[in-house]
């Protein structure tokens, strides 16, 4: 009767009437039938249909559904027929999110996606680009709960590191002490301990790499200055300050992730008196201000200087001198930062708090001690603030409804995450948990399930856009208006005790963060301005403000600055930061440096940095400000510019564009 049936991409092939039949029993079957004999007598009605309509046309593969579900229905069989529309439009899904695929892999293959600054453009790279977007489509589709999905396909919410989100954790503060004194192994053998500085800072690069390739986030070791201590009480100043300058090389050069990028590694000191500890701490900032081969910048690690009264913030304190050199190396290589352990939120731990260089900071356990290491974050999503200003339309009221519903729309999401991680095996993370790095792995055996660990991990809620959501609810954001700061104050503080809360109804360590976001900057944005429009001061920009920041481009002083984004660190408990904008490496004003750290101290500060341009040329090695695309020196062109992005260091060209928009509107704070 009928020859030719004519499919979605226009290509007309034979029709075959089976077809329908097993799609007709298939929806039956769904519904709990099993009469394949009225399949048939109903794909009969349907080739009647056709032959009517069509009167011997080729028809197409939507036309023949559509009567499919016609007949159905009419034929009283309306539960077959909704088991079959769920069906096709399921598939239909599926169809439209291979081509999504297609078109992205067909970009990635082109260029690098530039979602991640420190991801190059190798290969291997844009591989490991394809298989992230493979996995992004098929959590979306497949594994997520459509109510979450579909809140982050249309911009509620962002669900970071989409793409391992049934594979792995995001980070973890290792247990170096541990590993160096005991070995261990990385899936080849066996290695023992070290005994010289040179062979435990070698080691240290690898327990590095090795715990990036188990995990999707940063890698850190929180007591960086006391864990190698033990290995350069007998040596010198120069044989320890080979081995830090070896390890800076490694940490810039040594891949992970199958050679798409280096580690993204923190190393946390300053805090140990003891003259080894301090050996270690002095030479690694030396290594560090030297830089690499040729002077240039390090990109990684990311120091993290704790500052601490009796310690070293005061001068007559054993390591003032160390802090003196930190911010001296700051001065002229944008590390270290510094975090600040007499906060009113992190000295009740001591000196146990640290961070990474992403701002992540984990402390508070409900499932055991209160502690750094050996614990990470598992997974954090992000609420579009402005967003929930945008559609309350100036109410307060409404505002605080919908935040309070998006909030624990997130929470559910990622308990949702949480189980599906807690499912992996050890064999799943052979590093990170076979070597036990992870607190309560000790005893599991490799097929065993990983919850016992992940339980101590935690799960965070993030923010992004107070200032643009300010602007829209008030007119104001909180540099311009004390109305507009105690309103953002109070917004973050009840996303706390949202978050609070659910750490007690679900029994896990919910946390909020300060979000950094880099591939999120502008995303939120752009589907908020087609949706609402442009709206000055909140829409009409290519991003949205980081977190609880002052907005980049405001002039504002930086001890206003920083006055004003103090009180937001201690309610954000997964992690915050605070930078301060200088036009040039401040390497002639030492003083205003002391004098700024001190204020970052006296703000109730957790973790903050300093930020300016530095470039440097490749052909002749000028190290300096690059107004133009020419080396002064040598007239070049090879000019590498390296910033700092969400906390870490990349260079300007893996930044996309709506960080290079950020970039260019990035203004100076003033000293007064």
């Amino acid at each position: 009767m009928f020859e030719k049936i004519r499919k979605r991409d226009g290509r007309e092939v034979p029709f075959d009437p089976s077809k329908i039949t097993e799609a007709i029993f298939k929806a039956a079957r769904a519904q709990g039938g099993e009469n394949y004999q009225k399949a048939l007598e109903l794909t009969l009605e349907v080739m009647r249909v056709l032959g009517e309509k069509y009167e011997g046309d080729v028809f197409s593969v939507e036309d023949v559904q559509d009567i499919v579900e016609k007949v159905l229905i009419e034929n009283g069989h309306a539960r077959t027929a909704k088991a079959y529309i769920l069906y096709r439009a399921q598939r239909t899904r599926y169809r439209e999110g291979k081509s999504e695929l297609m078109d992205v892999v067909e970009e990635i293959l082109k260029e690098t996606n530039r979602e991640n600054a420190n991801v190059g453009n190798s290969p291997s790279a844009k591989m490991l680009q394809i298989a992230s977007a493979a996995s992004k489509q098929y959590y979306l589709d497949r594994l997520i709960p459509p109510e979450f999905s579909n809140a982050h396909r249309q911009g509620d919410i962002h669900i970071h590191d989409l793409d391992f989100y049934g594979k792995t954790l995001n980070c973890i503060q290792i247990p170096l002490r541990k590993l160096l004194q005991e070995g261990f192994n990385n899936g080849h053998g066996y290695i023992r301990p070290p005994k010289r500085p040179a062979s435990a800072t070698a080691l240290a690069a690898i327990i590095l790499q090795s715990s990036q390739n188990d995990m999707f986030g940063g890698q850190s070791f929180p007591f960086f200055d006391r864990d190698l201590a033990p290995f350069v009480e007998n040596a010198s100043d120069e044989e320890t300050y080979q081995a830090m300058e070896a390890l800076v090389y490694n940490l810039n050069s040594m891949h992970s992730r199958a050679g798409a990028q280096v580690p993204f590694s923190s190393l946390n000191l300053g805090a140990d008196t003891s003259e080894a500890g301090r050996r270690v701490a002095r030479n690694l900032l030396l290594a560090y201000e030297a830089g690499l081969g040729r002077g240039e910048n390090p990109i990684f690690p990311n120091i993290i200087f704790r500052v601490k009264e009796g310690v070293n913030l005061n001068p007559d304190d054993p390591n003032h001198d160390l802090l003196l050199l930190a911010m001296r190396v700051a001065a002229k290589r944008m590390n270290p930062t510094f975090s600040f352990m007499d906060s009113s939120f992190n000295k009740q731990y001591g000196d146990e708090v640290a961070y990474m260089g992403c701002r992540t900071r984990v402390i508070a356990n409900i499932h055991g001690p209160a502690v750094t290491e050996r614990r990470g974050n598992l997974s954090f999503t992000t609420i579009n603030l402005p967003r929930l200003a945008l559609r309350a339309k100036g109410s307060l009221g409404e505002f605080y409804r919908l935040l309070e519903s998006t909030v624990w729309l997130a929470c559910e999401q990622l308990h949702h995450r949480y189980r599906v991680q807690a499912a992996l095996k050890v064999k799943d993370l052979p590093f990170v948990m076979g070597q036990h790095l992870y607190m309560g792995s000790e005893g599991l055996g490799l097929c065993d399930p990983i919850e016992e660990a992940v339980k101590h991990g935690t799960l965070s809620v993030g923010f992004i856009g107070l200032a643009e959501t300010l602007v829209c609810l008030t007119g104001k954001h909180h540099g311009e208006s004390n109305d507009s700061q105690a309103i953002g104050i109070s917004i973050v503080q009840f996303m706390r005790q949202l978050v609070d809360r659910a750490a007690e109804q679900f029994n896990l360590n919910y946390t909020l963060i300060a979000t950094p976001a880099e591939g999120l900057s502008g995303r939120f944005i752009a589907m908020d301005r087609e949706r609402f429009g442009v709206i000055p001061g909140v829409t009409d920009g290519q991003y949205y403000t980081n977190s609880f920041h002052i907005p980049v481009n405001y002039d504002i002083s930086i001890f206003e600055k920083l006055s004003r984004e103090g009180p937001y660190h201690k309610y954000t408990n997964a992690g915050h930061i605070s930078y301060v904008e200088f036009p040039a490496p401040p390497v002639h004003n030492g003083e205003a440096i002391q004098a700024i750290i001190k204020h970052m101290n006296d703000c109730d500060m957790g973790y903050a940095g300093i930020n300016f341009p530095i470039d440097f040329c490749e052909s002749c090695g000028f190290l300096g400000v690059i107004d133009h695309d020419k080396c002064p020196k040598c007239g070049g062109d090879e000019i590498k510019r390296v910033r700092r992005i969400t906390g870490y260091l990349s260079t300007v060209d893996r930044f996309n564009d709506a960080k290079i928009a950020e970039l260019k509107n990035r203004r100076p704070h003033r000293l007064s």
